[in-house]
């Protein structure tokens, strides 16, 4: 027995609407972070699901295959994304010494 697409494509739509409303409503900056990380989990599950419907429909392993490794990329990206967005909330709240969003303006001089 399998699990129907559809509930997949229903999971990403939920986690992206939770990572959403998440990222607008958070104040801290580490919070936010974790909402769009949320939301780009939420689109790799869509594009893994569109790579098993794909393999399904068609017969077509190379298709599949090419999903999964876009999926790959995007959590390499993701992963670069995380270290890099860390890096960056470590010096803000070492030179601010907070990192909510609402005290934080980097264009003042």
């Amino acid at each position: 027995m399998t699990v129907p697409v559809s509930w997949y494509l229903l999971l990403a739509v939920m986690l992206f609407a939770i990572g959403a409303a998440g990222a607008l409503t958070r104040r801290n900056g580490i919070a936010i972070f974790l909402s769009i990380e949320l939301m780009l989990n939420a689109a790799n599950l869509s594009l893994v699901a569109y790579g098993r419907v794909v393999a399904e429909r068609t017969m077509d392993l190379a298709s599949a295959h090419t999903a999964q490794i876009i999926v790959f990329f995007v959590l390499a990206v993701a992963a670069a994304e995380a270290a890099v967005g860390l890096a960056l909330f470590i010096a803000v709240y070492r030179k601010r010494r907070t990192i909510d969003v609402d005290r934080l303006n980097l264009l003042r001089w």
